[in-house]
């Protein structure tokens, strides 16, 4: 088992970057916010067939609390904030690099939350990174008519925040108790809020194709379940900016998978950006010390 659990990192990135990919073939047939409230409200009911099966211990009241915060913060605010955003047309692989900056945040939050020292390289690698990020955003921000205007970039630096905050939730209050019964209390906190917005913001169109279905499956499966799960054992048995350090690696094999799919093209500067911002969140998160 110990041997097994070197190969999770690895399959964690690569899994995490296909869920830009899964957004990208989901959008065109479903309005965001439905979409995601049909996603998680699959997903808890299949964790809690789930538990039946594997006779899991139910969360306490305080446990299922926390994992519902949780679920708001990283599924609800930071998925529902990357498919609206993809929804109006933002590029995958653009919108996986804006989220890419998710570690230099958590490592802050880290720093003030969970007593881990923020030393001065992590400020220099914050810095870093976020010129990297405007060097790849640059020659984009010239046609705000298309699909990266203020709006969807506020939308991804917002599911940024959520998803910061969410884990750091989740390291403080919700690392205790069953993996299985936490993860399905994160759907029902994410679902309930989705739901809301569906309800207050949407028409709830869909239309059902091979596409949409595929999307459902892989994203249910392969992110909500397999993804989280190998996310949750990671912020159970290790530091939260160690963990949030194999964020950055996600925009760079995002957009190799948005190249092959889609055509997605990144030019030299964007290409210099990325390694750049890379380097920042590199340089900010790796070696945290503790206090």
């Amino acid at each position: 088992m110990h041997s097994l659990k070197r190969f999770i990192p690895a399959s964690f990135v690569v899994l995490w970057a296909t869920g830009f990919i899964g957004a990208r073939y989901a959008m065109p047939w479903a309005e965001p916010f439905t979409f995601l409230a049909a996603r998680f409200v699959i997903a808890a009911l299949l964790l809690a067939g789930l538990m039946l099966v594997l006779g899991s211990k139910r969360a306490t009241r305080a446990e299922a609390l926390h994992a519902t915060v949780a679920g708001i913060l990283m599924h609800g605010i930071y998925l529902g904030a990357v498919f609206w955003a993809i929804h109006r047309g933002m590029p995958a692989g653009l919108s996986a690099l804006i989220v890419g900056l998710q570690p230099l945040i958590t490592a802050v939050l880290a720093g003030r939350f969970l007593g881990e020292d923020i030393l001065p390289r992590h400020w220099a690698g914050l810095a870093v990174g976020l010129v990297g990020v405007i060097i790849v955003l640059w020659p984009k921000l010239g046609a705000l008519g298309g699909g990266v205007t203020p709006e969807t970039l506020t939308a991804s630096l917002v599911s940024v925040l959520g998803m910061s905050a969410g884990t750091i939730w989740q390291k403080r209050y919700a690392s205790g108790g069953d993996l299985v019964a936490a993860t399905m209390w994160q759907y029902i906190g994410g679902g309930s809020l989705m739901i809301l917005a569906s309800l207050a913001l949407e028409t709830r169109t869909v239309i059902i194709n091979g596409e949409l279905i595929f999307a459902m499956a892989w994203l249910v499966l392969v992110l909500s379940i397999g993804a989280i799960f190998l996310l949750m054992v990671m912020i159970r048995d290790g530091e939260m900016s160690k963990v949030a350090s194999l964020f950055y690696l996600v925009p760079a094999v995002t957009a190799v998978i948005a190249w092959a799919l889609f055509g997605e093209q990144l030019s030299l500067v964007q290409i210099v950006g990325m390694a750049i911002a890379t380097l920042g969140v590199g340089l900010a998160t790796a070696r945290p010390a503790k206090t």
